[in-house]
């Protein structure tokens, strides 16, 4: 028996790409559906440090690139949201801190790339005074020039759950080996095919949006769209958790003439209420070929160079690898920006980073509405997949 049923949008990916872009269809009086194949921000979501950055990263040459024109504005859109005056009402997720810190090291070179950096983005970098600095660098150890950036961070396991809240009747979970898509042999239209308990589901969208990171290659090779392609570029993390750790989020800036900071820093909590610091940066990007307990060990020998005021002897240490996803353009240059392509009607969608959601998001819609998708009442559809489908489930952060 195959129920056939149309509506307006389905979005594959439940991560805060998905879930951003689902919340802002919905407002928009779109009908959209959502579909998980594994959990709630399993994948980068949770994987992320909650960094909404502005750019300084990508100014560290003396020059504002493009990627640092177009995040530049990042932080005051989600501020926006944050407050409840921006596209979508995010009050209440936690800012886990209002400002991030940038320190560099004794060092000539890494102090000239931090002044360089900040030249760049003036205005929104301030050097603080040495007899200002918050007690973590007052110690009379720390050498170095501390700045304060206008990016902060937010509680990613709180804006899943915000984001997921009020839309909780459009999620549904697909197990892998129970859908299919195939072609409308007339017009060349994406359908998606579901079976599910002796029942076959077939769904005709005037969109399917993938914004599923590392997933939407699986999709690209199971739709056949040949205008968008894939890459990763993997990370291998490192978390230490210990109950008097200080709060601490920091780019810690090297000597050499990379633009990624040595070291990134941001502070969680646990289940059990403990401090976690989350590492990435330079860590983690060159990391990902050691085992876990080598890059454990290249993590406490870079903290007790830069904090050796900091004792973490009584910290419980744990690593893992996950992979950032992103389009593949220019032969494998990674995008300044949001990136989207477009087929037929399919749309393949990448953040490229967290901070970067609104503006993927904001393409995707302009997309959809230039290519005249008209609303369509899905309530059959959702009734029926209601009864036959399960609501998936949110991840755990990696360090409970």
């Amino acid at each position: 028996m195959t129920l056939r049923y149309s509506t307006d949008i389905v979005i594959f990916g439940g991560g805060v790409a998905g879930l951003w872009l689902l919340n802002r269809l919905i407002n928009d009086g779109y009908h959209p559906l959502l579909f998980e194949t594994g959990a709630l921000g399993g994948g980068q979501t949770l994987a992320s440090q909650g960094i909404i950055h502005g750019g300084l990263k990508y100014a560290l040459s003396g020059t504002l690139t493009g990627a640092a024109n177009v995040i530049a504005g990042m932080p005051a859109y989600w501020r926006s949201c944050l407050s409840g005056k921006g596209d979508l009402d995010l009050t209440g997720v936690p800012i886990l801190c209002d400002h991030y810190y940038m320190w560099s090291d004794g060092s000539l070179r890494s102090k000239l790339k931090t002044f360089l950096g900040s030249k760049s983005l003036v205005g929104r970098v301030e050097a603080i005074a040495r007899s200002d600095y918050p007690e973590f660098f007052s110690h009379e150890s720390a050498e170095g020039t501390l700045y304060k950036l206008p990016d902060f961070v937010v509680d990613t396991d709180e804006l899943l759950k915000r984001l997921a809240s009020t839309v909780t009747n459009n999620l549904f979970a697909l197990d892998e080996g129970n859908y299919q898509f195939t072609k409308n042999p007339a017009n060349g239209k994406c359908h998606l095919l579901i079976s599910c308990k002796d029942k076959l589901i077939e769904i005709a969208a005037e969109q399917f949006v993938f914004c599923a990171g590392e997933g939407n290659a699986k999709f690209i090779e199971q739709t056949g769209i040949e205008s968008a392609a894939a890459q990763i570029r993997p990370l291998h993390m490192v978390y230490l958790k210990q109950v008097n750790l200080p709060q601490l989020f920091v780019h810690c800036v090297g000597d050499d003439f990379s633009l990624t900071p040595k070291l990134t820093v941001t502070s969680h909590t646990d289940i059990h209420g403990q401090t976690v610091w989350y590492l990435g940066g330079d860590l983690a990007e060159k990391g990902v070929n050691k085992d876990s307990e080598t890059q454990i060990a290249a993590a406490q020998h870079l903290l007790a160079k830069l904090f050796p005021w900091i004792d973490t002897s009584e910290a419980s240490w744990g690593s893992f690898l996950i992979n950032r996803a992103e389009a593949n353009i220019k032969n494998n240059y990674r995008p300044d920006d949001a990136f989207i392509a477009s087929e037929s009607n399919m749309i393949f969608a990448w953040p490229t980073k967290l901070t970067l959601t609104p503006s993927m998001a904001d393409k995707v819609v302009n997309t959809i509405k230039e290519e005249s998708t008209t609303a369509i009442d899905s309530s059959d559809a959702l009734n029926t997949l209601r009864e036959l489908l399960d609501k998936p489930e949110a991840a755990s952060a990696y360090w409970n």
